[in-house]
């Protein structure tokens, strides 16, 4: 299976699962992400940019991992927006920032690789975040312990 990690599991790793203290935790992660098994998009690579941390300076070593869009994923972001309630996905505050928004192309991404996007956003009633659009357009969407639990991991 192909995860599609979006950016908040990514900041959950590296704030607590720091790599002097869980070097087994990321040899089997960099594995993955060597074997193209984690994957993510562009834009989660520019909303890290925010950040100035080793976050920040691992995407840099790992800039494969986060390839532009192809047409079919961008095909599907314009799907998403043909729901009008999923145009929320890009709050007032982003567009008038300019800043990026990572979502809609996070889950293209998993229904084009038919894959499964792993995030930290919940489930809310009649809310547009990535597990209700995913529920929507029936894409597989986890946590980060549910995606370490689908590897079985332990530590």
């Amino acid at each position: 299976m192909i995860y599609v990690f979006d950016s908040s599991p990514l900041i959950v790793l590296f704030r607590h699962y720091y790599p002097k203290r869980f070097p087994s935790l990321w040899d089997k992660f960099d594995a993955l992400v060597d074997k193209k098994k984690i994957v993510s998009v562009r834009e989660v690579m520019n909303e890290l940019k925010v950040r100035e941390d080793r976050l920040l300076n691992w995407a840099g070593n790992h800039r494969e991992m986060f390839p532009q869009p192809i047409v079919a994923e961008l095909e599907f972001v314009a799907e998403i927006f043909t729901v009008t309630h999923f145009q929320t996905l890009i709050r007032k505050k982003e567009r008038l920032q300019g800043a990026p928004v990572a979502d809609p192309f996070v889950i293209a991404k998993a229904r084009v690789e038919k894959g499964c996007v792993v995030t930290q956003e919940t489930m809310k009633a009649n809310a547009a975040n990535i597990p209700n659009v995913c529920k929507h357009f029936n894409i597989h969407c986890i946590n980060l312990e549910a995606f370490m639990e689908t590897e079985n991991w332990k530590f």
